[in-house]
């Protein structure tokens, strides 16, 4: 019956295998590491809307196959699991939430074994070679209907070479192009230098390099025209660090992406509903999920958002996959299911990622001349949508695209959520949070003008998650969203003056910091809407740049609508989510392409803030003493917990570190700081 059940589906992981079982050291949960191999008809419309899957090759039932690796994790006695799948989006090929490996959240992030859940990671991303430390999917390549080659145009970026290197592997600055080149004839590309540039694409006269002048080859071991290599670009006279570097040329053999999406699916429904595969092994944890919920963190959480985009929530029998789904510190959409894509793009000048639609309320973008649409248009229409929770922090704001998501093009409104969508917003945040902890003094940033920001996201979506799965689950309204809004007065335009941002000594100011939505011409066969199909025009043509708008801040520069942590409300400083290049060819633009954010600490006593002129109250003008300073800590984690986006067990954490770092040791002792604690503690 499962063969013949089976053999009608158009999409479907046909075999598992499961290569390693490792028991965890908490001695109740194993991880179960394997391969799942899934087939796809591509006339199938639910495959169709894949670029490229008519070009795949198909096996004798004429499917298009791919390889996907995956890590199950479980409870070693189901009877113990909540019936809850908790499937993370592994980002560029590593898991996030740390259900595998050492966690690129917080110390603090809860993992989903711990709350009972199976959690289960799968790879995604085809343009990523396979490790053993990484998740991927082997997908094929589309080749043209005669065998040949399918060539098409790219774009490789390369900025801040080490000083004396010849040679640079080809790439989009932080993302390496897993194409070779068509031909290493020089003379068939067109190199040029740039002495400056900036994120709106202003640019100094470029210089071309002429074709003699540079190779496709790696000269590290071999002198100019060094050992050919398609992925490789080496200069005659060497790289220039203050120079950027830009490289448009034909590559070949690319890879239908696409299939990832369907892959990430199809996994998850096998582990869900099914009970063996084709060939009769079963699945670990079959009849034991009632639920599943899937988390998308950054890259990962673009990918998220394209895969409801383009209705990947359905699977071939028509069942609703993930019942819930979160995008976290997401803004923008990921090119996978783009000819000759790269889904690790981190969003730099020229890359796509904005071209789709990126709401969730139904909306006509007029300002680019497309219809109206939303996120969830697709699942709509099969009663297939997830209960979702949209969470993001300050640097999504400067950095992706979030006033676009909330305003749409033209910035006129605020946008409405529809009933299945709640928005929370940590206010003073960097990309994905800081390390938390209450110590005072700063960190430096790598390459960043301003300290890292240890403003921590963790412990309020530690709260998140479990009211998600409460709402999937058991229907329990979760807490209303909370965000700023132009209603309100809360977003502005990106200068100083509109932010009401003080001026702080050593403190660049913040004009300039929020990158813009650009609209680009990537050529007439790309559908911007769904962010599908053929990129034919590189570099892109800029037509237009919709400003990005930021939030207004308080004397202190913080910020003060959304969920702040404990340590935003009870602050120890200026927290932002943006920062500035200290050096290089980027110098004085906006840090780590925008996400990563900045801390100003307060002077600890009246005296040091006057010496250098701070305008902003020191820690003993705020707090009195330490003990003042805990009893607003104690004070504001109860009323995080009342409100439901913060967990017992984290509050009680935080008092203990909170009590644990004294920031007032040094500050001569005053009676008016005693009775200034005193009247904080309600004494």
């Amino acid at each position: 019956m499962l063969l013949a059940a089976g053999s009608a589906a158009q999409a479907r992981v046909t075999r598992i295998v499961v290569d390693q079982t490792v028991a965890l050291p908490d001695g109740l949960n194993e991880s179960l590491t394997g391969h799942a191999f899934g087939e796809l008809d591509p006339n199938d419309p639910m495959n169709a809307i894949i670029t490229d899957i008519q070009l795949a090759p198909r096996n004798s039932r004429g499917r298009v196959e791919y390889v996907s690796k995956f890590t199950l994790t479980k409870p070693r006695d189901m009877a113990r699991a909540s019936g809850v799948l908790w499937y993370d989006v592994v980002n560029r090929g590593k898991p996030v939430a740390a259900n595998v490996s050492p966690s690129s959240l917080g110390p603090s992030a809860t993992k989903p074994q711990d709350l009972g859940h199976v959690a289960l990671i799968s790879g995604w991303q085809g343009d990523i070679a396979q490790a053993s430390d990484n998740w991927t999917v082997q997908v094929p390549v589309a080749r043209n209907p005669d065998g040949s080659s399918i060539i098409g145009v790219v774009l490789a970026r390369i900025a801040n070479a080490p000083a004396g290197s010849n040679s640079r592997p080809l790439g989009m600055l932080s993302t390496l192009i897993p194409y070779d080149a068509a031909s290493l004839d020089t003379t068939k590309a067109h190199l040029i230098a740039k002495s400056s540039e900036t994120r709106i694409g202003e640019t100094g006269a470029p210089k071309g390099v002429g074709p003699g002048d540079w190779a496709f080859a790696d000269c590290t071991k071999t002198k100019f025209p060094g050992d050919p290599n398609p992925r490789s670009l080496c200069l005659k006279d060497g790289f220039d660090p203050g120079t950027l570097y830009e490289l448009v040329y034909q590559a070949k053999d690319p890879k239908v992406l696409g299939v990832g999406l369907a892959a990430m699916r199809d996994v998850a429904s096998f582990f869900r509903f099914e009970a063996a595969d084709d060939e009769g092994t079963l699945n670990p944890v079959g009849g034991k999920i009632q639920h599943a919920v899937v988390q998308g963190i950054s890259q990962s959480g673009n990918a998220l958002k394209t895969f409801l985009l383009l209705g990947f929530n359905e699977d071939e029998k028509k069942r609703r996959v993930f019942d819930g789904a979160n995008p976290h510190i997401a803004g923008r959409l990921t090119s996978i299911n783009v000819r000759f894509g790269l889904p690790s793009g981190s969003g730099t000048l020229y890359e796509p990622g904005g071209e789709g639609t990126l709401w969730w309320a139904d909306y006509a973008d007029e300002k680019r001349g497309r219809p109206r649409s939303s996120l969830l248009d697709r699942c709509s229409a099969s009663d297939t949508c997830p209960k979702i929770f949209e969470t993001f922090g300050a640097s999504e704001y400067n950095a992706r695209l979030m006033t676009i998501a909330e305003t749409g093009t033209d910035g006129k409104a605020d946008l409405g959520l529809p009933a299945i969508v709640r928005r929370y917003f940590f206010p003073g945040t960097t990309h994905g949070g800081g390390a938390g902890g209450f110590i005072a003094v700063p960190r430096p940033a790598a390459g960043c003008v301003l300290a890292q920001n240890p403003n921590p996201e963790d412990e309020t979506m530690n709260a998140l998650q479990v009211a998600l799965v409460d709402w999937v689950v058991n229907g329990t309204e979760p807490p209303p969203s909370v965000y700023p809004t132009l209603a309100h007065g809360d977003l502005v335009a990106n200068t100083q003056e509109a932010m009401n941002f003080p001026t702080i000594p050593g403190t660049p100011s913040p004009t300039g910091m929020a990158v813009g939505l650009m609209d680009y011409d990537f050529g007439p066969a790309l559908n911007y809407a769904d962010f599908s199909g053929v990129i034919s025009r590189q570099p892109p043509a800029i037509k237009q740049i919709i400003p990005a708008l930021m939030l207004k801040v308080n004397a202190d520069g913080n910020e003060t609508v959304g969920v702040g942590s404990v340590l935003h409300q009870v602050p120890l400083g200026t927290y932002l989510g943006w920062n500035a290049t200290a050096k290089g060819f980027f110098k004085g633009q906006p840090c780590g392409g925008g996400l990563t954010g900045g801390y100003v600490p307060f002077a600890k006593s009246k005296a040091e803030r006057l010496s250098s002129n701070d305008p902003r109250p020191s820690l003993e003008e705020r707090y009195g003493t330490q003990a003042g300073y805990l009893c607003l800590v104690k004070k504001v984690a109860d009323q995080e917990v009342s409100r439901r986006f913060l967990r017992r067990e984290d509050a009680d954490r935080l008092v203990k570190e909170a009590t644990a770092a004294d920031n007032f040791v040094g500050i001569p002792d005053d009676p008016a700081r005693d009775a200034l604690a005193e009247k904080l503690c309600g004494r």
